[in-house]
């Protein structure tokens, strides 16, 4: 195997992050995990670092991370298992060479959130009060039925993948993916936050007997197709001068 070692630098961005994910609520226990990927010469996929098995983001340290390889959970620097939600982290890696980092919680919103809707089932659509979600989340929220298991059998992943940079498993938590860290962390709250809102605004609108203003598909999808010229600018301008070239 080619030689692996571990980079300091990488490692305390993850634990800058992981105390952040904390500090927001987001972990409760062991469950919960980061995944950044690094590029390495001799791994065409690049190098996953993550936190092991049976210790929370919350307590961790830097002797918590592990290194794997990307298509398949081998442990090239580290000597703690990983979680079984790793799997799901690694195919979305693998899938999309353009996400460099997922965050993966169980938010109590949204949990109780869709838990509220009733079943088990996935809902339709994520139904949108601000402007935000679109023009963070940069597409579409897809929904993992509860009864589908995408950590154990990661085998569905590729035919949702390209379309989201959300995934909410019905029941069970939320996968957020960015090209870095940082925009994986902030499409998190974005998602969480507008989770909030809606049901705020249901328990206002049930009190009040009246209409919540959703924004329309329309708008939501108007506002997809602007966002990375929002969120970005000065990316977004490069791409488009870049293209022109």
């Amino acid at each position: 195997m080619p030689p692996v070692t571990f980079d300091p630098a990488v490692g305390r961005q993850f634990i800058k992050y992981a105390r952040l994910v904390a500090g927001r609520g987001y972990v409760h226990n062991t469950l919960g995990n980061i995944v950044m990927r690094v590029p390495h010469p001799d791994f065409p996929h690049g190098l996953a670092y993550t936190k092991h098995a049976e210790i929370s983001l919350e307590e961790m340290e830097l002797e918590n991370i592990v290194i794997t390889d990307v298509p398949t959970s081998r442990i090239v620097w580290g000597e703690r298992m990983t979680s079984i939600g790793h799997n799901l982290s690694r195919e979305i890696l693998r899938l999309r060479p353009d996400i460099d980092a997922t965050i993966h919680v169980h938010d109590d919103a949204t949990i109780a959130l869709l838990g509220a809707l009733g079943g088990s089932g996935a809902p339709h659509d994520f139904k949108v009060l601000s402007l935000d979600p679109p023009f963070v989340l940069g597409k579409p929220v897809h929904f993992v039925p509860a009864h589908v298991d995408v950590e154990a059998d990661v085998s569905s992943v590729a035919g949702f993948i390209q379309d989201t940079n959300s995934v909410v498993l019905v029941g069970h938590g939320v996968t957020t993916l960015g090209r870095n860290v940082s925009e994986a962390y902030h499409r998190l709250n974005t998602l969480t936050a507008e989770v909030r809102r809606c049901i705020l605004a249901e328990q206002l609108a049930a009190l009040r007997g009246t209409a919540i203003a959703y924004r329309s598909q329309q708008e939501i999808e108007d506002m997809y197709r602007f966002a990375e010229r929002i969120i970005y600018p000065t990316r977004a301008d490069k791409v488009m001068h870049d293209a022109a070239e």
